[in-house]
């Protein structure tokens, strides 16, 4: 039989940390939902030390996942295990991760630490963790970059201390993937309790390798990658799940393990993550982008035609796609509507919210003709949105004529008291936002406006992504609608109702 190989998803956690990429409460709880029913094994929540938020975050995961095991980060302090602890304390199978950094750099400029201390500190992490629970995780923080014989002594010494899980980080993206899977290979080798541990690694993208590196490390005997939806992460993101996942499930000529995903909840995953985040996913990414499964040189459409294993090393209904898809129309029923959203693995908490999720449905089936998979993944992020919304748009008149300057007349509800203005712009999307801001007085700087259309054809809704920064802190908005300049206010409003929450969470490496 082959090994199991662990797949550990940090989006919650690490690729919460893409500037923007904040999520609510509820939206982590909906995003974990879709990695239970992946069957993801372990479940990264968050980093609970870091705010009340992300404590409450980590506790309401830890509640509502029952069948992949929740973990909580937490930095080689006793405060932050503690508080790990507790937020986990409901979870079915919990798990606390606890690191420090190792890398000569790290420990001097940062940590400013002897190594005896680091030692001291990680065993000791270890310990206090394991009152806690007995499924413990240590990482040596920049360890690509740290000394071979200091890195053996720091994981012979916890691993004794009770870390049943050792990873194995490129915290800053440097490894090449020959040079890490040595890596790999030499602490297996070197480490004398190394039977009592599981190797993992946790690779970042800053050379575009973080799947690579990931993969040599499983070829050398790593036996869990973590790894985030989408690639999703800080800088240049972490390695991809779906990419890592479907590499070891498409050549099990050379893994001699494979993960226990159901690989077909992927595409749902992606878009889910996308629709929160307002991170749009590249056209051209792998499995999940929308031409990963296009063939448009004759050639290669012919080739598939004839047999598809030509051209395509993977079926796209094994990644979720779905070549026979039943598209709805403004005559579909609510049971229809109901099969349709359980087919795409997406589960509403109430009655209340399938009603105006389906309200949503006929009001866009009014617009285009056919309403598509892509479509009502979108149309229920907007109405799973609007929960403890401060800030809603109630309506919106844009006059835009050749010749003339664009003016907007927007109506909202502010704390709910109603509010209206009418501003001019150079366009009609600045002039609502103009409208929008000077109602709202945010005070917030614009970073990225970004259109994509959702499906094919002038009838598509239009799916507007918005950065906006304020003191050094981004959040995204995303809206959806067949009105391009509706979509953007949407998207606008949504990043200023993330901007006024309480925003007091820390870094993990602060």
């Amino acid at each position: 039989m082959k090994d199991q190989l662990i797949i550990f998803d940090t989006t919650l956690r690490d690729g919460e940390q893409s500037p923007g990429a904040s999520m609510t409460k509820d939206e982590k709880v909906r995003i974990a939902k879709s990695l239970e029913r992946m069957r993801v094994d372990i479940i990264e929540a968050g980093f609970p030390i870091a705010s009340i938020g992300d404590f409450e975050s980590v506790q309401a995961v830890a509640k509502a996942v029952k069948d992949s095991r929740v973990c909580g980060l937490a930095r080689a302090l006793d405060k932050d295990i503690d508080r790990a602890g507790e937020a986990l304390k409901s979870a079915n199978a919990s798990r606390i991760h606890t690191f420090i950094a190792t890398s000569p750099i790290h420990m001097q400029m940062k940590l400013r630490m002897q190594p005896d201390e680091v030692i001291e500190n990680a065993v000791k992490a270890v310990k206090r963790a394991r009152l806690y629970t007995d499924d413990v995780e240590f990482s040596p923080e920049d360890a690509g970059r740290s000394d071979l014989d200091f890195l053996c002594r720091v994981l012979e010494a916890v691993i004794d201390a009770g870390a049943k899980t050792l990873n194995i980080p490129d915290t800053v993206g440097y490894n090449l993937p020959q040079q890490f899977g040595e890596l790999i290979k030499n602490l297996r080798e070197r480490i004398p309790n190394s039977d009592k541990a599981i190797f993992s690694v946790h690779c970042h993208n800053d050379l575009g390798l973080a799947v690579a590196n990931s993969l040599s490390a499983v070829m050398n005997g790593a036996r869990q990658v973590e790894c985030t939806i989408n690639g999703l992460g800080e800088r240049a993101g972490n390695a991809s799940l779906e990419e890592v996942v479907m590499a070891v499930r498409t050549r099990q000529d050379m893994f001699d393990c494979d993960t226990r995903l159901d690989t077909t909840q992927i595409l749902a995953a992606s878009r889910l993550v996308s629709g929160v985040t307002g991170f749009v996913v590249q056209p051209n990414k792998a499995i999940v982008g929308a031409n990963a499964f296009a063939h448009e040189s004759g050639i290669h459409q012919d080739g598939v035609l004839k047999n598809r294993e030509t051209y395509e090393i993977m079926r796209a209904e094994d990644v979720g796609w779905n070549t026979n898809r039943m598209v709805l129309g403004k005559h579909s029923g609510r049971n229809a509507f109901r099969s349709r959203l359980k087919e795409l693995g997406i589960e509403l908490e109430s009655e209340e919210d399938l009603n105006s999720a389906f309200t949503r449905f006929k009001e866009l089936a009014d617009k285009k003709h056919e309403v598509f998979d892509e479509d009502i993944q979108a149309l229920v992020s907007d109405t799973l949105t609007e929960d403890n919304e401060r800030v809603r748009l109630i309506s919106m008149r844009v006059c835009s004529e050749t010749g003339e300057i664009p003016v907007a007349s927007v109506t909202l509800a502010v704390d709910d008291k109603e509010v209206k203005t009418e501003m001019s712009g150079s366009g009609p999307v600045d002039a609502a936002f103009k409208a929008i801001e000077s109602m709202v007085q945010s005070n917030t700087e614009l970073q990225l406006y970004s259109v994509n259309n959702i499906t094919s054809g002038t009838d598509s809704q239009g799916e507007v992504s918005v950065r906006l920064e304020k003191g050094g802190r981004i959040v995204s908005g995303q809206g959806t609608d067949t009105d391009i300049v509706i979509a953007s206010a949407k998207a606008y409003i949504h990043a200023l109702n993330k901007m006024l929450l309480p925003a007091d969470r820390a870094h993990p490496q602060v």
